[in-house]
């Protein structure tokens, strides 16, 4: 079966029509098969898109115009690329956390417009396989709805840039109550429970989800949007960010672990024996099953160089300090990785969880 790659926004998705929906991607028009156990799924997914107007990576039977593979690019700013051994190259994606990789085998096309957006901080769209092996770049066309706000990778601020930033904006006292007013187990509990809820049916993935259930990427939305959450249940809550060579071990991707360049998820001040004494806990529904010790999140990531940095909640990016406010930036994220989330488990390694990890 020859296959052609179509990348770009869906179009007038119809739809009842005959051998199944139709959709237009720029002067083509390809389908959706109905005999695909998926199709509802698919339409469902491209119709999405199409509202968001977001591109979609399509992989397309010449012969008979049906989609054979539909993948969700993410569109990002390129902040080096690192040459390894075989002629590969380690690619880093502003802000994307994942490690990605450029394929020694890769179009040289691909090479010179990832060089070029680390000049020049232009954006691209980039789709990659589940390992975040590349398989697609090129620069957006005209009618992407492009994020209105995308963080560029800077410096992490230093303790003199945060304190007078925290003093200015009141951030030292919410430091201070967090540090001391911690609250009970039962209640750390009951607010990882009540944001665990909130996870993304994978099959439907119907909005305000959250994607805990891809931890590939996208976790700098999925904290800021806990964060806000716990806010609104009167928690005081900050940040923890952890840099490294990372690998996460979860029943939550096909290969049943993830790799990171960083992490982020909201911690909270939880007492130990009534008022004397509290630790530091972390709440993050993509790695475990409660609320866990700083350090035992730490390890659970599998670097013993790695390097933690504590934020206020209001930090939605780190390097550069970037603040979300309106909760804008975090639902483009959160938005993308459901969408990045359905893809998955309507492709051939179907949702998670993965029953053949081990953990």
């Amino acid at each position: 079966m020859a296959e052609e790659v179509l990348v770009g926004v869906p179009r007038d998705v119809e739809r009842g029509k005959e051998r199944g929906a139709l959709i237009r991607m720029a002067d083509r028009e390809v389908r959706v098969d109905e005999q695909d156990p998926h199709a509802g799924g698919l339409t469902s997914l491209l119709e999405e898109l199409a509202e968001r107007r977001w591109p979609a990576y399509l992989k397309v039977d010449e012969d008979t115009g049906a989609i054979t593979e539909l993948r969700v690019p993410v569109i990002v700013r390129v902040g080096r690329l690192v040459s390894e051994p075989e002629g590969r190259f380690a690619v880093e994606l502003v802000p994307s956390q994942a490690r990605h990789e450029l394929p020694a085998d890769a179009p040289a096309g691909f090479r010179e417009l990832l060089e070029e957006s680390a000049r020049s901080g232009t954006l691209l769209v980039v789709t990659e396989d589940d390992d975040h092996r590349i398989l697609d770049v090129r620069r957006p066309e005209e009618d992407v709805a492009l994020p209105r706000s995308l963080p560029v990778r800077g410096p992490a601020p230093t303790f003199r840039a945060w304190f007078f930033t925290a003093l200015w904006s009141g951030e030292i006292l919410a430091w201070l109550i967090w540090w001391l007013f911690p609250i009970s187990r039962t209640k750390a509990k009951a607010a990882f429970d009540a944001l665990n809820t909130l996870s993304c049916n994978p099959s439907t993935v119907p909005p305000p989800c959250i994607p805990f259930l891809y931890p590939d990427d996208g976790c700098w939305g999925r904290a800021h949007e806990m964060c806000r959450l716990m806010k609104g249940m009167s928690i005081p809550v900050r940040k923890v960010w952890i840099e490294g060579w990372l690998t996460a071990k979860t029943r939550n991707h096909p290969s049943c672990e993830v790799h990171w360049g960083w992490h982020v998820a909201p911690t909270v001040r939880v007492r130990r024996w009534w008022w004397f004494g509290a630790s530091t806990q972390v709440i993050d529904p993509a790695l475990f099953t409660g609320p866990v010790a700083q350090s035992t999140w730490q390890a659970a990531q599998e670097d013993p160089n790695s390097q933690l940095t504590g934020s206020s909640a209001r930090i939605f990016y780190l390097w550069g300090s970037v603040t979300d406010d309106d909760n804008s930036q975090t639902e483009t994220v959160l938005a993308t990785y459901r969408s990045q989330l359905k893809a998955r488990a309507l492709s051939s390694s179907g949702p998670p969880p993965y029953a053949h990890c081990p953990v």
